[in-house]
């Protein structure tokens, strides 16, 4: 369910350096206008002046070794100005036309942004890579480098075709809408720099306790410890398995691994989500599951896992002909696929937020949406940032035309090899939903449509924001295109590569049964589950005529009356703002990272978000905007440094300690069910 989840954008550069806003000043032109952006906030932030002299693609935007832009929106200017100071001066080829410097001089605002690009085109994780575990490792079917190569770089590049096509309309246009400046040392206090260096060692000493010598501290479920024999207590009390009722990470990966950091997250934001989990984990999955709906009790109260009608670990390999296809005799011989309260759940509320989001959009945006698209369309006049940014060398349109045609050229060719070897390839919830009607049967073309049909889009967003920066911060257009293609090439290869080489070295990765395991695969585990119940036995017999859940299509309509009521009660009471601050699709879909993501995850973030966005916004502002986004971005590093010690060192050789600091979670009867007559092996049996 991870893919459902709308992300909660960090804040760009203007956030992270309130001193930008003081040099954005208006401008006179010829016509004796004061000049500056129509939009407010663009206008307070973003200066209206440009140096087309500073140094941009330089030797300097190579160096971000970080796990999201944050961090190296951050953590790369402490390494910036090293190498400035340190690194040569020399010109190489002097005199010639390739003379060429590593040093042009004081590393800059735009080599900052640059590197923030870059970096952004090869964040996150690289979607596709599901694909090819789900096939390598779970389906156990063969597919080649080349073919996951073509799945890999045609899905990372597709958004970029249409994303440099509208950007036109996107980015150019006023309405749609640092960290560099000499920064004197408070008395009795640190600098940015020195402030992020503190925190970043600090993250990185610490993280060796939860990452390698103490990982019970990702989820201290300390109601397991009270009651170490009840099914009941640690259902209740498990971070990890269960509710997550008073469990606590002190782990700084249990807080950001999949809602990102909750420092960057606006608290009405964490509020909404805050609320919404409540909801959804205390209220609606106990109520189902007490009450056994759908067999409830029969399996785990909090699993992304298939089973059987008695509750069995469902075997997939034995539904599946010999032509990766659904075997339907075989399928009603061994019976109906059956899902955890939880994991139906999560799809209800999935289909919900899909609903939601349309409604909500049309009711509070649609009149804003509908004026700020005539204008860009009909906009003739240059705003300043457009004006400076006419001076550079534009990137011509066909070349994303180019990438457009080529990338899907290159797709189709994928799926024809792969159809020739057996492994005929296919938005996250609505693409799964479509392609599985229209194709059932068909698991990998399921895969490969969800992929193409939601990272298009997603990357097309990205790329976008993207462009945006760059038109602000005055970044030479086809600079900033090499780098968004250079960066996403790149991550895909390391990806590719990555996976590749984990897949073929280490033993049984991914099988979550083992004991002894870090390789477990949680987000991989839930999107080969989405590919086996959207595409290999298909909606129709798991949400349709023919399946067990077909209520769960309700949730649709659900989803759709939500906006409205809040609509309502915004007109009914214009006076009180906090109505309009409740976002239905934020708080309907606030579980969508769930599973993997697990009760712990998110109590903590919840906790961390309150304290920063509420309590330090609102009792330490100074405090809170001078640091707030440097501390996320030390943590983030710190601890992705760190992890990657711990496993260069210690995990490549398999060095172990053996305690019960190291014993995760420590709630062995949190997926047991409790249904009369289920046996499970570990659990105790309810007669």
């Amino acid at each position: 369910m991870e893919e459902s989840q709308a992300e909660i954008k960090t804040p760009l550069l203007s956030n992270l350096d309130h001193g930008i806003a003081s040099s954005s000043k208006s401008k006179v032109n010829d016509e004796g206008e004061e000049e500056n952006s129509p939009i407010k906030q663009v206008a307070l932030t973003v200066p209206i002046t440009d140096d087309p002299s500073l140094p941009v693609l330089t030797f300097r935007i190579t160096e971000p070794l970080t796990i999201t832009a944050i961090s190296a929106q951050i953590a790369v200017v402490p390494l910036g100005q090293l190498l400035a100071a340190k690194i040569t001066k020399r010109i190489f080829l002097q005199g010639s036309k390739w003379e060429f410097t590593l040093n042009p001089g004081p590393f800059n605002v735009k080599e900052h942004v640059l590197i923030t690009i870059f970096a952004n085109s090869g964040a996150g994780t690289v979607y596709a890579i599901h694909v090819v575990t789900a096939v390598k490792v779970f389906y156990q079917k063969n597919i080649t480098f080349f073919v996951s190569l073509i799945v890999i770089i045609t899905t990372q590049v597709l958004g970029f075709g249409w994303a440099g096509i509208f950007r036109r309309y996107l980015v150019e246009p006023a309405a749609m809408w640092a960290l560099h400046e000499k920064e004197e040392r408070l008395k009795g206090g640190q600098t940015r720099t020195q402030f992020f260096i503190i925190a970043f060692v600090c993250s990185f000493t610490y993280y060796v306790f939860p990452g390698y010598l103490f990982s019970m501290l990702t989820s201290l479920s300390w109601i397991c410890w009270i009651f170490p024999k009840s099914v009941l207590a640690q259902q209740l009390g498990s971070g990890l398995k269960g509710l997550g009722i008073g469990a606590i990470g002190l782990d700084w990966s249990s807080v950001s691994s999949y809602l990102g950091s909750p420092l960057a997250s606006p608290w009405f934001a964490t509020a909404n989500v805050a609320v919404g989990f409540i909801f959804i984990m205390y209220v609606l999955t106990p109520i189902c599951y007490w009450l056994d709906v759908f067999k409830a009790k029969t399996f785990p109260i909090f699993s992304s896992g298939l089973f059987t009608s008695t509750g069995q670990v469902y075997n997939i390999s034995s539904i599946i002909d010999s032509n990766f296809h659904l075997d339907i005799a075989a399928y009603e011989r061994q019976g109906h696929l059956y899902l955890s309260t939880f994991f139906v759940i999560t799809y209800g509320v999935g289909f919900a937020a899909l609903s939601a989001t349309v409604m909500h959009v049309l009711l509070f945006h649609g009149r804003e949406i509908w004026e700020q698209s005539k204008s860009s369309f009909k906009e003739k006049k240059m705003d300043i940032h457009t004006r400076l940014m006419s001076k550079y060398n534009q990137v011509p349109e066909w070349w994303f035309w180019c990438i457009l045609v080529a990338n899907i050229t290159l797709t189709i060719f994928a799926w024809i090899i792969t159809a020739i070897t057996n492994q005929t390839p296919g938005l996250n919830i609505i693409t799964e939903y479509i392609i599985g009607y229209l194709y059932p049967g068909y698991p990998v073309a399921n895969m490969c449509f969800k992929v193409y049909g939601y990272i298009s889009m997603n990357q097309a967003i990205t790329f976008l924001q993207d462009f945006k920066l760059g038109h602000y911060m005055k970044i030479p257009p086809r600079t900033m295109f090499m780098a968004q293609i250079v960066g996403t090439l790149i991550a895909g290869f390391v990806y590719l590569g990555t996976a590749w080489w984990l897949m073929e070295t280490i033993p049984d990765i991914c099988n979550k049964t083992l004991s002894n395991t870090v390789w477990t695969c949680p987000s991989d585990h839930v999107f080969y589950d989405a590919s086996v119940i959207w595409g290999l036995i298909a909606p129709r017999r798991i949400f349709g005529d023919l399946g067990t859940y077909g209520m769960v299509n309700w949730f649709f309509l659900f989803g759709a009356i939500a906006p409205v009521l809040v609509w309502l009660a915004a007109r009914a009471f214009p006076k009180q703002e906090w109505i309009k601050l409740i976002n239905m699709p934020v708080l309907i879909g606030a579980t969508g990272m769930m599973p993997p993501a697990t009760a712990v995850n998110y109590t903590t973030w919840i906790i961390v978000g309150f304290l920063s966005g509420f309590v330090v916004y609102r009792y330490k502002p100074d405090w809170w905007q001078r640091h707030n986004y440097v501390l996320s971005g030390a943590l983030d590093a710190g601890l992705a440094f760190m992890a990657v010690l711990i496993y260069m060192c210690l995990g490549l050789e398999n060095i172990t300690v053996n305690w019960w600091g190291n014993d995760l979670d420590g709630c062995p009867y949190a997926s047991c069910p409790t249904a009369r007559g289920i046996v499970k092996e570990g659990c105790p049996v309810v007669y």
